[in-house]
């Protein structure tokens, strides 16, 4: 018996018991992918913005869609796009200006078309909005430089002190070009953020929705030499072919997309992991994110969305 017990004994130490390999930590995009279809939440066509650019050099198509701000946030200049897009306005206008690290911005280079009739001058004052409580997922991971408070609302990347709210300038974010104070810019002037998110805009220019398909049609322009990125010649600009609200267009040809929800368990798994990357590639998780480095994952659904 002693031999028996001993020989046992010899083998564990030649071969020892491997321990069941720890379940690989998932990735944010990970996390996102699997979440279940409950955890979406789609977006109505009439809040998509869809913009045709004149085919590249090579005669592929550029198509940018853009996901319009709900409600309470920046309605004035919403109901002003809307109109817009209605009278076809921007069919024929162009991409203006690309600064590095900045902005793409687009509308009438020469600023002399008519607006159609209709458009509301809206007030400083609604750049921001009353504070939506009981609607604001909170991120506690994310820092407050430029407010005491960040989260998502419905989606949406917003800041918030103890009286109001607004959204923020995150990567793809859209505005409302302006004049000096106190213009406020109709909506007929858009851009897009392609750099660093520029937080010093907040409250200073109306946001109105971000890019959700096509920002690469925009973020890899050539820029532009002129002060602020404008280009100087009219062969520099890129043509706009046209910008439909997505219930224009015929319904196989209405771009689909959906979110996921920032009030799902999903979300919250997800925040938690871009703020604290743990999967195989990080050495030391962070320990914080800020607000525009937890972007809300938006996903294409059917043909239309391609």
């Amino acid at each position: 018996m002693k031999h028996l017990l001993l020989a046992a004994a010899v083998a564990s130490l030649a071969f020892p018991v491997t321990a069941q390999e720890p379940a690989p930590i998932p990735s944010p995009g990970e996390i996102a992918a699997a979440a279940p279809a409950s955890d979406w939440t789609a977006i109505a066509p009439s809040d998509l913005l869809v913009m045709d650019l004149a085919p590249d050099a090579r005669g592929k198509a550029r198509r940018v869609v853009i996901q319009l701000m709900p409600a309470p946030f920046s309605q004035g200049w919403i109901g002003n796009i809307r109109k817009l897009s209605a009278a076809h306005w921007w069919d024929g206008t162009s991409i203006n200006r690309v600064q590095d690290n900045y902005v793409v911005q687009w509308g009438d280079a020469t600023e002399k078309k008519a607006m159609p009739e209709g458009l509301v001058m809206v007030p400083e004052n609604a750049y921001l909005s009353q504070r939506q409580r009981g609607r604001t997922t909170w991120l506690p991971f994310t820092n407050g430089a430029y407010a005491p408070h960040h989260g998502v609302v419905a989606g949406w990347p917003v800041a918030w002190n103890v009286d109001a709210a607004w959204p923020v300038h995150c990567y793809g974010m859209v505005g409302v070009g302006r004049n000096l104070s106190p213009d406020t810019g109709t909506g007929a002037e858009l851009y897009t953020v392609i750099g660093h998110a520029p937080r010093h805009l907040d409250r200073n220019i109306a946001l109105v929705g971000r890019v959700i398909s096509g920002i690469e049609h925009l973020s890899s322009l050539p820029r532009g030499t002129g002060a602020l990125g404008f280009y100087e010649t009219e062969a520099e600009r890129v043509p706009i072919a046209s910008v439909r609200i997505a219930t224009e267009l015929p319904e196989a040809n209405q771009p689909r997309f959906e979110y996921l929800s920032t009030e799902s368990d999903s979300f919250a798994r997800y925040a938690d992991a871009r703020a604290n990357r743990r999967d195989p590639f990080f050495i030391k998780p962070a320990g914080g994110a800020d607000i525009c480095n937890i972007p809300v994952p938006v996903r294409a659904v059917g043909e239309g969305s391609k």
